[in-house]
């Protein structure tokens, strides 16, 4: 056995004599073989004197070899009493339980982005799905007062339709009944046509009123299906799993979120009062047309309409991947901005503003380019739509006034014609416009449904039952899992937790000590083996159940951006302020927060960055107490503490744990926090490489002993190195 695992041992059994005082001090020692300076330091050290020098010893003489002590995962010293171990990856289960994960990954597909180039026939499905889901919420079953007011609104909506045509007819009458001599007949032009000038000022006035009424009654089925949409939506979001937000960028999503609600009210008007009303009205005043004044104009009228709308869905599909392009880059855009001002903090520790303003700036020109496509393409539409009208505009006066030359036509018929083409502009414009924002309302749309197409991957069991809790025992059986198919990170480990009991695990970074929490939390389900609570596989329970008896201290603390309060009381919504200060006062967070001059209302600001990182954890371990769960899970729980608070909040937890019987699981990287855990499990390379309490760890193990002696070493050496001082210079 190495020296590390020797000192181990020494620094287990070890204890300060009596007046024996504790400083602080830092050592650089210098190895004559690598020649780079180890700094040493650590307050608060347990070992003095004798201990103190044999540590440094053991320290030097570590620092002197060639390479670091190699340790295999479950190897030992023979005769050593030594921990617990497991079995070993069985040859070519790793690989089998990796090719699910393989094929997943190759399937995803950024919602976010999409396609830019699809075929029409594609666009089509995707439209008409989207319009079909829109449906349920323009008609929904269960909804009787919905289903009123639509009907309602298509009412005044046929009865703005049949005012609106009856508004040419009264300008006709009024026009031929003033074409006289009233220098010879007499009469006054109230008495002539005045109630024809009232019928055409109602007329008018009662088209637009029904109009305005109208939006006024659907407007609650607008706002009411937008709000039913955007929280469909957030709720998928918040059920998908760990592995899509932090793949996903926050700035795209909401912005994509953010269109796609928008572009929902024009939908759902579209629909009702925009598309199916426009050919009503098209279709009234062509029959006028063709029914009074003949074939010629019925030619005009069915050549104009077709040539109308072939050329603007035509332009309008080719247009479809600007929009796209424009929606990609602004996403892109947003996701630049959110991330920087997000990490404001980065950007002005390293002096990147200027960077972050080009990488901006870029992000910006890829929506420039696609914006300028967007406009010079829409000023083509208009231009071909203009066109066409202002043709047959032209064609039907030119054939009214023939009319009129030949005497077959008044005065009058030749503005009714002019007033009826006119209103027919209304329309074949709305409706053109109609269709070009429909389909960019519907590219907005397209990835807010998207997102809502989005598998969740974590979810319960058709057969899931509520976990019936017995005690809190956690087993793992021969588990094995990867974030990635190439890069396994659990090996087929097996342990277990027994009910009540306070478990830590330890083992150097990227060892998988934070991946058992979240596949405990089921973040994500195991590639094989399983997880049992109390006997229970958990992907044979209700997620909800099983989250709601684990609690969690993570590693990263996520605060919102709201009081302190608010974040303390997040652990247990209806807790009282009583039960809020009280398990603040546990956390040793109390005292802080009294002296700040808002007190618990104090905002913690973004992510918590107004306040410290110890006060952050501080908060969380609170929010944890707040939610007292019966599975309790500290991942670096007290990393940011100094060491008086972080001793008297671990003292706190370890009574209520006791108090509780909570089963309680301790990641840490600092020894001396978990020491006391009624078992410790060591992982390396992805397995257990032993596990055992703490001195039969120090007595038997090789990984964990040479930690311990590690960290003893760098709490202990800058005494050492102060007393060799001032002995030589006595």
């Amino acid at each position: 056995m190495h020296s590390f695992a020797r000192f181990g041992r020494l620094c287990a059994r070890q204890r300060p004599p009596a007046g024996c005082i504790t400083q602080s001090y830092t050592y650089n020692y210098t190895s004559t073989h690598h020649h780079h300076p180890v700094a040493l330091s650590k307050p608060d050290s347990l070992l003095c004197g004798t201990s103190r020098r044999q540590a440094v010893t053991v320290f030097r003489r570590y620092a002197a070899t060639q390479t670091p002590p190699t340790i295999h995962a479950g190897k030992r010293d023979s005769g050593a009493d030594t921990p617990t171990k497991v079995p070993k990856v069985e040859a070519g289960a790793e690989k089998k339980a990796q090719e699910p994960r393989k094929k997943a990954a190759a399937a995803v597909v950024d919602p976010l982005q999409g396609p830019i180039d699809v075929s029409k026939a594609a666009q089509r499905k995707a439209d008409w799905a989207i319009l079909k889901d829109m449906v349920h919420y323009i008609w929904p079953k269960d909804n009787l007062g919905t289903r009123v007011r639509v009907g309602l609104a298509l009412g005044l909506l046929v009865g703005a339709k049949v005012l609106n045509v009856q508004v040419p007819f009264y300008f006709k009458v009024i026009v031929d009944s003033l074409n006289v001599d009233f220098s010879a007949v007499g009469g006054t032009a109230g008495a002539v046509a005045g109630a024809l000038i009232v019928g055409y000022g109602l007329a008018r006035v009662g088209a637009t009123a029904f109009q305005e009424i109208r939006n006024a009654v659907f407007a609650t089925v607008a706002q009411t299906a937008i709000r039913r949409v955007a929280c469909d939506v957030f709720n998928h979001l918040l059920r998908l799993d760990l592995n899509f937000h932090l793949t996903r960028q926050t700035g795209g999503l909401t912005r994509a979120i953010d269109r796609g609600t928008k572009g929902i009210s024009f939908v759902l008007t579209s629909m009702v009062f925009h598309i199916l009303p426009t050919l009503l009205e098209i279709s009234m005043v062509c029959g006028i047309l063709t029914y009074n004044y003949g074939a010629q104009f019925a030619v005009v009228t069915a050549v104009t309409m077709s040539a109308y709308a072939a050329f603007t869905i035509v332009t309008t599909s080719w247009r479809t991947k600007f929009r796209k392009q424009a929606n990609a880059a602004d996403n892109a855009a947003a996701t630049v901005a959110v991330d920087s001002l997000i990490n404001f903090e980065a950007v002005k520790y390293f002096n990147n503003e200027k960077f972050e303003v080009m990488r901006y700036d870029k992000a910006l020109q890829g929506y420039e380019a696609a914006s300028i496509k967007v406009a010079t393409s829409l000023a083509f539409l208009n231009t071909g739509q203009n066109v066409i009208f202002s043709s047959a505009l032209t064609a039907m006066m030119y054939l009214a006034a023939q009319g009129v030359v030949d005497g077959t036509m008044t005065v009058g018929d030749l503005v009714l014609i002019n007033q009826l083409v006119f209103q027919l502009s209304v329309p074949l414009n709305f409706l053109g416009s109609v269709y070009r924002e429909l389909r960019q309302s519907l590219l907005d749309m397209e990835t807010l449904f998207n997102l809502q197409k989005v598998n969740v991957a974590i979810k319960d069991a058709p057969h899931a039952k509520p976990l019936v809790l017995k005690g809190g025992e956690i087993r793992f059986e021969n588990v094995s899992f990867g974030y990635h198919p190439e890069r396994p990170i659990l090996k087929n480990i097996s342990f277990t937790i027994p009910a009540g009991h306070k478990i830590a695990f330890v083992g150097p970074s990227g060892c998988g000590k934070s991946t058992i929490l979240r596949l405990l939390f089921r973040y994500y389900d195991v590639d094989s083996g399983r997880i049992l609570i109390d006997g229970q596989d958990i992907r044979d329970v209700t997620v909800e159940s099983l989250r709601r008896a684990v609690g969690v201290v993570p590693q990263d603390t996520p605060l919102f951006n709201n009081t302190i309060e608010h974040n303390i009381r997040y652990g247990r919504t209806d807790a009282t302020d009583e039960e809020v200060k009280a398990v603040a006062k546990r956390a040793r967070i109390e005292e802080t927060i009294t002296k700040l001059p808002d007190g618990y209302q104090t905002k913690v600001g973004e992510r918590g960055m107004m306040i410290s990182g110890g006060e952050k954890q501080r908060l969380a371990v609170s929010r944890l107490l707040l939610k007292d769960p019966p599975i309790m899970f500290f991942d670096e729980a007290t990393s940011a503490l100094d060491t008086a608070t972080e001793t008297s909040m671990l003292q706190n937890i370890n009574s209520i744990l006791k108090e509780k019987q909570r089963t309680s699981v301790f990641v840490a990287h600092r020894l001396r926090t978990i020491f006391d855990s009624d078992r410790i499990v060591v992982l390396k390379d992805g397995v257990v490489a032993e596990q055992g309490t703490h001195q039969e760890l120090v007595d038997g193990g090789t990984v964990y002993a040479s930690m311990w002696a590690a960290q003893e070493v760098l709490s202990t050496g800058g005494d050492t190195e102060k007393s060799s001082t001032a002995a030589s210079s006595s």
